[in-house]
């Protein structure tokens, strides 16, 4: 299945249905009076979380939503029919925003959680509503409101605890396919990964997070360099932040200084979060161990998925920095 995050929506929910002008006409009663029924409200369109699902492929396909419009009422106090509410289905993190004022309309995050994104216009009231003791015959019914007509722009920001953050060739797939049963793309060139991966890695008995592979990150990415700011949304939501640097690079700061630059200058916010690095291929490094006169102000591990060196250590350096210490 392809893997898409964003797609533009031109919605028209339903319009309300008419009310209805009529008066009560049987044998034996003269003088009825006003029964004209409401109309029925217009269809709204709906996004529903599914937890099963991991792409807004679908929203591609189905770019212009057109919801069914309420019922007109009727004689004898009869409403008018609703309109069906129009319900897709979306992957959990999905978020909605007015195309042109990028105004927040909600955002999905549980199985089953639904949000409005476009509102359908209310039935109008039938005469017999107008009814008053100075009005006993009134001739006027209400239109339907019509239905919200908007623009959405649908973002999918996958929901992660922890993301892995790094220059493309860097060994993220590859320490993300060993550290749980995920099965990314891993190659010897560059953009490998043009797709977020997610794994379950287990810490231990009953211990266990997601983690997810972000296509990797050059500088001035936050400009459209490289593959730009498409996948940057998706660090957001990430409770802990894993640089994953390669120990082939001959100056792991500097690379290091530069992914940070990027987050920063993407929003300012996500430097805030918990952050440790991960200096890959230390199995051709002798010793798999680190110069030291390597300073971070953060955390560092050096680790081998080849031979597993310190995956276990860096596992449990998560489990801590998303706040699971004493568990």
């Amino acid at each position: 299945m392809r893997f898409a995050d964003y797609a533009k929506l031109y919605l028209r929910a339903g319009d309300g249905g008419s009310g209805s002008v009529h008066f009560r006409r049987e044998k034996y009663v003269p003088k009825g009076g006003p029964d004209g029924g409401d109309g029925g409200k217009g269809a709204d369109i709906i996004l529903r979380g599914n937890s099963h699902m991991n792409t807004l492929l679908d929203l591609r396909y189905h770019k212009y939503v057109k919801a069914p419009k309420g019922e007109r009422g009727a004689g004898a106090l009869k409403t008018g029919k609703d309109g069906e509410n129009i319900v897709m289905e979306v992957p959990l993190g999905t978020v909605a925003y007015v195309a042109d004022t990028r105004r927040r309309i909600g955002e999905v995050l549980l199985h089953g959680e639904e949000v409005v994104i476009a509102k359908g216009g209310m039935g109008g009231k039938g005469n017999a509503f107008f009814k008053s003791p100075t009005n006993q015959t009134p001739r006027e019914a209400q239109p339907g409101e019509e239905g919200e007509e908007v623009v959405v722009e649908i973002e999918l920001k996958l929901i992660a605890d922890v993301g892995l953050v790094g220059f493309p060739n860097a060994g993220k797939s590859t320490l993300l396919s060993v550290v749980s049963a995920a099965k990314p793309k891993i190659a010897d060139y560059p953009f490998t990964t043009l797709e977020p991966n997610l794994g379950v890695v287990q810490v231990g008995d009953h211990r266990s997070f997601v983690m997810a592979d972000i296509p990797g990150i050059i500088e001035d990415a936050h400009k459209g360099k490289g593959l730009g700011i498409r996948f940057l949304r998706h660090i957001e939501r990430n409770k802990v932040l894993v640089f994953v640097i390669s120990c082939l690079n001959p100056d792991i700061k500097t690379e290091y200084d530069i992914l940070l630059a990027e987050l920063k200058a993407y929003r300012a916010d996500l430097i805030d979060k918990p952050r440790i690095v991960a200096v890959t291929m230390m199995d051709l490094h002798p010793g798999h161990e680190l110069d030291s006169y390597i300073t971070l102000d953060v955390p560092i591990v050096s680790v081998s998925a080849v031979s597993g060196h310190n995956l276990n250590v860096l596992k449990e350096q998560i489990w801590k920095l998303l706040g699971h210490e004493n568990s």
